[in-house]
């Protein structure tokens, strides 16, 4: 195998015989089933499934927002199921990107400063996270948008400033769950063109939706049932 096809192989994340099993005795909810999945380097994969097919659950382990209760987690190579929260913690920032259905975005913060936060908590300088913010803005189509608040923004803006925070430190992965989920059709379109921008300029993204256009613009499908993989398909 050629230099290049190894990197095209090479696995970000994978869950090996992973289940969750939430509660004790007689009412014990298992989430998740033995499930298997990979993630390889520069994927773009959308997952779908029923509410209750472990889909959520599994976004929360690849994440590091939750730990599996039996199985292996391994992100980068790393067994993420061994580390403590700190370490979790440390790994969420620096390794991961996170966009969801609501913005979260500070109300008294501009989009700059809305960006910037990430890198507050990872000790960056500040004359450098001016200057990052600014590029990550620029790449999400905000340059003139930088000193606006949310609430001078739309909903498309504010999503979009969302996934510059969620890229600005460049993770290894990026997490969108139903980003979607609160815009209508023609906003939709705009940042699943952004996804599909930041997938070319090689980002891995995993993505859970439960709307079948969202997930045609994904490259694989991963259908989620019983807490399992039971299918996945390449969007050709």
């Amino acid at each position: 195998m050629d230099k290049k096809n190894q990197t095209n192989q090479q696995i970000v994340a994978r869950l090996i015989n992973v289940s969750k099993i939430y509660g004790e005795d007689s009412l014990t909810v298992k989430a998740l089933d033995n499930l298997n999945l990979e993630v390889q380097k520069g994927d773009y994969l959308a997952v779908m499934g029923a509410s209750g097919s472990g889909k959520s659950t599994a976004m929360n382990i690849l994440g590091c927002l939750d730990r599996p209760s039996k199985g292996n987690y391994e992100l980068n190579g790393q067994q993420i199921e061994t580390f403590n929260d700190d370490e979790l913690a440390n790994i969420r920032s620096k390794e991961l990107g996170f966009v969801f259905q609501q913005f979260h975005l500070l109300p008294e913060a501009t989009a700059l400063e809305n960006v910037m936060l990430p890198m507050i908590y990872a000790c960056v300088p500040l004359s450098k996270r001016k200057t990052l913010a600014e590029i990550a803005l620029d790449r999400v189509g905000l340059s003139k948008r930088m000193n606006n608040y949310p609430n001078q923004l739309s909903g498309g803006q504010q999503q979009r400033v969302a996934i510059a925070r969620a890229i600005i430190n460049q993770p290894s992965l990026l997490l969108a769950d139903e980003p979607t989920g609160a815009l209508d059709s023609k906003t939709t379109n705009g940042v699943l063109n952004l996804f599909e921008e930041l997938h070319q300029q090689g980002i891995t993204l995993v993505l859970v939706t439960h709307e079948d256009e969202v997930a045609k613009r994904a490259k694989k499908i991963a259908r989620f049932d019983d807490g399992k993989v039971i299918e996945i398909t390449e969007n050709l």
